[in-house]
């Protein structure tokens, strides 16, 4: 029987908002695995054992450039003062990757997961999130690619001059549990780019849904697929958290 993951659409919510909500729901997952290890550790039997909540949250951001902790500050082109002056927000994070942008028309997804309710092996949970978006954007007739060395889909990226990456993924796990993930550019503003090194690949483009497909494409849409490849890939249920 596939496990139960609630799943939420926060719809458009600043940066700082989401990834304050992303840390509640991973402490609090935190405590309870604290919890039932210390009454272990005692010996003790709980008899109503709780478990952990697995959730996976779809946002859309207002503008944003994020640099995860390995990250290097001269992948951001733009001054803090050039930043405020085109309303971009800029955060120093805790994911692993390097510098990102989020912003309207992308669909960032963010699993809080407990992998010691799947499978401990952050590779492998790194591999499935690109599978989810691999099927995903296949739907659209598009061969999503791994690119060795370098996390998320690509398009053609064993064609030299040609790699193209339509979605970024970075996370964080603490006792085993995620948080961050992915963002798949659908109808994004690709020019958000030229003012950063993304991920701090150089001379590599950068692609969404619609400059590939030459058309506008249905948010509502992608994330009917994404859910349904999560439920494949993760072999899990979502349900609506609401």
């Amino acid at each position: 029987m596939n496990q139960e993951v609630f799943f939420e659409d926060i719809g458009a919510v600043r940066y700082k908002d989401a990834w304050d909500y992303q840390e509640k729901l991973l402490q609090e997952n935190v405590a309870i695995k604290t919890t039932l290890r210390e009454a272990e550790e005692r010996g003790e039997t709980i008899n109503d054992k709780r478990q952990t909540i697995n959730h996976l949250l779809f946002v859309e951001h207002p503008h944003v450039y994020t640099l995860g902790k390995s990250g290097h500050i001269e992948n951001v082109l733009l001054s803090e003062e050039n930043l405020a002056k085109r309303g971009i927000d800029f955060f120093r994070i805790n994911r692993g990757g390097d510098i990102t942008y989020h912003g309207p028309g992308q669909v960032v997804g963010y699993p809080i997961f407990d992998l010691e309710r799947f499978y401990t092996d952050i590779g492998r949970y790194l591999r499935n999130i690109e599978e989810v978006i691999i099927r995903t954007i296949g739907e659209y007739g598009l061969k999503g690619e791994r690119s060795p060395g370098e996390t998320g889909v690509w398009l053609d990226p064993f064609i030299k001059g040609r790699e193209r990456k339509i979605c970024a993924i970075g996370v964080r796990t603490s006792r085993w549990i995620t948080m961050h993930g992915f963002a798949l550019n659908v109808n994004t503003d690709l020019d958000y780019f030229n003012f950063i090194i993304p991920c701090g690949i150089q001379n590599k483009q950068v692609t969404s849904l619609q400059k590939e497909l030459g058309r506008n494409v249905a948010m509502e849409e992608v994330k009917q697929k994404l859910r349904n490849n999560f439920e494949a890939v993760f072999e899990i249920s979502l349900k609506s958290n609401k």
